[in-house]
């Protein structure tokens, strides 16, 4: 129903998925990995202070109890990679691939990173973006219902019906096919016209306030008898308070637009 035209678009993000596969059975069972005497590090100190450094970040205090689990969790990763090998599971064709596809994930996302600080958005670009947006969603805002149906004479006979009194909640329960309205009368609650596809929006426009439309709308979805229940000035929030997600918008586009020429230039 509604216009991907405001929407804000997500900007993607490179992770690693952790997956565990069935590998193939290694010739021998490996001796049990002995475990590591109270105190001993196996892991250099720089990757406890990274997976520290990663644990604050996401909102862990520093804790002793922090600190002790980091070292447990390193000391055993340390500790299975060594059977691991021992079992040749380090020579497995799609361990390898594996590996490799993991290490090449960190340096993606750390390029990109690196690709996003020394290329921002400029302001002005934000800034042009919002008053956009600003300008599509208009100073108005309509409260509104709608009864959805697949054909014109079914909206015609909706129409008819509501202009003999009929009651627009019990129509559209009965009558209308969208899941995400019809169980509430067809209440679409506030929003502004160029949320949603033009002719639905411009039908909000036109049609006067506790009236509804005199004949059916028709969209890609089907036929639309729309309830204008109310009209208020249009809240719009200011600049700085959705910069962030302009921010977001835009460098979701910037990004795709090197993707798509380094492409091009890799002949792909």
């Amino acid at each position: 129903m509604k216009s991907t035209a405001l929407t804000f678009a997500a900007l993607a993000v490179f992770t690693i998925a952790s997956t565990v596969q069935a590998q193939p059975a290694a010739p021998k069972a490996a001796a049990p990995a002995a475990a590591a005497p109270a105190g001993k590090t196996l892991y250099p100190q720089a990757q406890f202070d990274f997976m520290l450094k990663e644990r604050i970040a996401q909102g862990q205090p520093d804790t002793p109890e922090l600190r002790n689990a980091i070292r447990e969790e390193l000391n055993t990763r340390e500790l299975l990679a060594r059977e691991a090998k021992k079992a040749n599971l380090d020579k497995n064709a799609d361990v390898k691939n594996q590996i490799e596809l993991a290490g090449q994930t960190v340096l993606v996302r750390a390029y990109v990173a690196d690709w996003v600080r020394k290329n921002p958005i400029p302001e002005a670009d934000l800034q042009r973006e919002y008053d956009t947006i600003k300008k599509q969603m208009g100073d108005k805002e309509y409260k509104v219902k709608h009864i959805l149906v697949e054909t014109e004479d079914e909206a015609k006979d909706i129409i008819a019906q509501l202009q003999k009194g009929g009651k627009f909640d019990e129509l559209a329960k009965a009558r209308s096919k969208d899941p995400g309205s019809k169980d509430r009368g067809g209440d679409l609650d506030w929003n502004a016209p160029g949320g949603f596809v033009k002719p639905f929006g411009d039908a909000m426009i036109a049609t006067p306030k506790g009236k509804f439309t005199p004949q059916p709308i028709k969209t890609q979805f089907g036929y639309h008898v729309i309830l204008v229940e109310d009209v208020r000035e249009a809240k719009v929030p200011p600049f700085d308070q959705v910069k962030p997600q302009l921010q977001q918008r835009l460098q979701a586009a910037h990004l795709d637009k090197y993707f798509k020429e380094l492409r091009a230039k890799g002949g792909v």
